[in-house]
């Protein structure tokens, strides 16, 4: 039987029904590519000029890459982005999953780039996708010209105590009977009562039909990057169940030797439209100084 992240084929078309109607949303053009690499197929989004700087976009863990994407639209504008789908988690790449704890993420990317005949550019990522790039940062670091970390995993991880009661026990019981009430728990829980309507259906849909990925990157150490050199930005949120601010500062201030700036939000782990405006405006502050 065909390796599948999702719970049926149905539940499969259901999400990436989802991804359409998000890309459709969109009000700049995109182009999509799939690129071999030796660990399966990946599908690609790229928009933005083609004579802009170049910036891969990496997707947060058990979402769809369009609505990770959507939440940094204003460097469309200015930056050749590409934005892959990673691999093992929901949408057209390859759904056999590979380790965030070795060098396969790193390897990963360096495929992608090689691809696009990038040699080296900045990188950013959200929760799960700053993981991953901490993980190139670790391996490949003299791929990145600079990098931009919003909530992210791979530093320090919040209380568990807190995420079983809060998210993995509501969702155990929404699995169980299907409530809104449960999955609305979660979601407030996750943005701090500020998700978007259609992100929340979404997010329901991903718990129903995805066999989630459990577990989070490696949580890097300062001697893994003891050769990454390359400007950082962090951004965090106070309220923010899975990476929490305080204890993401803390970490990240000893572990990551060039790191330029942290800047923090009274936010979860998703940003509010209002919140986006602001980390939208940090993080193209921090490209026209660095890159």
């Amino acid at each position: 039987m065909k390796h599948t992240i999702y719970t049926s084929d149905k539940g499969r078309l259901v999400i990436l029904k989802h991804y359409e109607q998000y890309l459709k949303s969109f009000d700049f053009a995109i182009e999509r590519v799939m690129v071999e690499t030796t660990f399966g197929k990946t599908h690609v989004l790229m928009a933005g000029p083609k004579e802009g700087k170049p910036l891969l976009i990496f997707q947060g863990g058990n979402c769809i890459n369009p609505m990770t994407l959507s939440w940094f639209k204003p460097l469309v504008k200015k930056y050749r982005i590409y934005a892959p789908d990673t691999i093992g988690h929901p949408g057209y790449s390859a759904q056999t999953r590979i380790s965030a704890k070795d060098q396969s993420f790193a390897q990963w990317i360096a495929q992608l780039m090689d691809s696009f005949h990038i040699q080296k550019c900045a990188v950013l990522g959200p929760s799960y996708g700053a993981g991953i790039i901490l993980r190139l940062a670790t391996y490949l670091p003299e791929r990145i010209d600079c990098a931009v970390l919003v909530s992210p995993a791979g530093i320090k991880l919040g209380s568990k105590i807190e995420m079983l009661h809060k998210i993995f026990m509501p969702l155990l019981q929404f699995k169980k009977t299907s409530s809104i009430k449960y999955l609305k728990q979660i979601t407030d829980c996750m943005s701090a009562g500020n998700m978007k309507e259609s992100d929340h259906e979404i997010i329901g849909d991903i718990f129903r039909f995805v066999k989630l990925e459990q577990g989070m990157p490696k949580l890097t150490t300062r001697d893994e990057l003891a050769h990454f050199s390359a400007p950082t930005l962090i951004i965090a949120g106070e309220e923010d169940i899975f990476f929490p601010e305080n204890k993401v500062k803390k970490s990240a201030e000893q572990i990551v030797p060039n790191l330029t700036a942290f800047y923090s939000f009274n936010m979860g782990h998703f940003p509010s439209e209002n919140q986006l405006q602001t980390i939208n405006h940090t993080i193209q502050n921090f490209f026209e100084k660095y890159y």
